[in-house]
């Protein structure tokens, strides 16, 4: 039996703890004074109705989470199938579409007399087929950007800025010009494994009952005393047989192994002797903040009630804006 400490209490975190507390003796430190990471369920009553509603970790799919899935059978939690649709609004065209169905497609009843939204759906048949063969034929050039590719293959502003760049700036939390940047073999990688290049046959969602904060008690029932909060880690040293963790209160603990379950800048940052691919590795991924508002604004939801979906893009003429979506919880 070892001692391992897990540094971070999000769901990697607390999956690892859950795992290896089977045959070993696990200590989690969580920097916060709560634990979850990413899981961030709200308890909100509107018009004496009282509901549960997640503004972080919200959906996932039988597709791409069958460990996730796997795990919630043996926390004994059954998932409610949910839906992933979008939708986009340009607040300056009027332009609005939800492309779940035929009929919300076409929530705004002209649409279906306008030939560059005709193209617009052909374009997103195009590009899915071609994206489609090229994942297939393991084609897919290592050198482009998303943004070369809709240029080399003559996809039209209006598909780019009204499907594809909002759609992946949903996604990433990004802004339009950003996306164009995107390396297009992980965007098509990406788009394929969860089902977005298909018009049908796509994973099914779900969502956990009472908010995704449901998993977290039985996941961390039998190591839940070996968790400590508030934990203030200055640096993690490497000694010869073990890994010693300094707290900022002066105060250190040794380990025989430890798990950093945190991002990779933060892991970097604690790292006392970090070697050069280590920091090579970690220091080589950016993050950015996101600003997130639960609110009941509808009018930030497309103007006609049929074009609402899970995700609603609004679209504004700036292109170097972060994302702006609406989840209609």
């Amino acid at each position: 039996m070892k001692n391992i400490a897990i540094i971070g209490s999000g769901i990697s975190g607390l999956t690892t703890a859950y795992l290896l507390n089977q045959k070993h003796k696990v200590s989690v430190f969580e920097k916060n004074d709560y634990i979850g990471g990413h899981t961030a369920t709200v308890d909100i009553k509107i018009k004496q109705k009282e509901y549960s509603i997640d503004t972080g970790f919200i959906v996932f799919n039988n597709k791409t989470y069958p460990r996730f899935l796997k795990l919630l059978s043996q926390l004994k939690l059954a998932p409610q199938e949910t839906e992933m649709s979008f939708s986009v609004k340009n607040q300056n065209t009027g332009l609005e579409y939800n492309g779940h169905s035929l009929s919300t497609l076409f929530a705004q009843k002209r649409n279906v007399s306008r030939p560059k939204f005709w193209k617009l759906i052909l374009d997103i048949l195009r590009f899915n087929k071609t994206c489609k063969q090229l994942f297939s034929e393991d084609s897919i050039p290592l050198d482009l950007t998303l943004g070369e590719f809709l240029d080399n293959e003559q996809f039209n502003d209006y598909f780019c800025q009204h499907y594809i760049l909002p759609m992946g700036a949903a996604i990433w939390s990004t802004s339009l010009n950003e996306m164009r940047q995107f390396e297009l073999g992980f965007f098509i990688r990406f788009f394929h494994h969860h089902g977005l290049l298909n018009v049908s046959d796509r994973p099914q969602w779900y969502v956990i009952p009472g908010g995704s904060r449901e998993y977290i008690a039985p996941l961390i029932a039998k190591f839940k005393n070996d968790i400590h909060l508030n934990a203030s880690i200055s640096k993690v040293s490497r000694e010869l047989d073990k890994v010693r963790l300094y707290f900022e209160d002066g105060t250190s603990q040794d380990f025989d192994e430890v798990v950093f379950a945190c991002h990779s800048d933060q892991a970097l940052a604690l790292l006392a002797d970090p070697t050069p691919l280590e920091t090579e590795i970690l220091g080589d991924i950016d993050y950015q903040n996101n600003d997130v508002v639960l609110h009941t604004d509808i009018s930030l939801l497309p103007k006609r009630k049929a074009a609402w979906a899970s995700w609603n893009y609004q679209l504004d003429g700036n292109f170097d804006r972060q994302a702006s979506v609406t989840y209609n919880m």
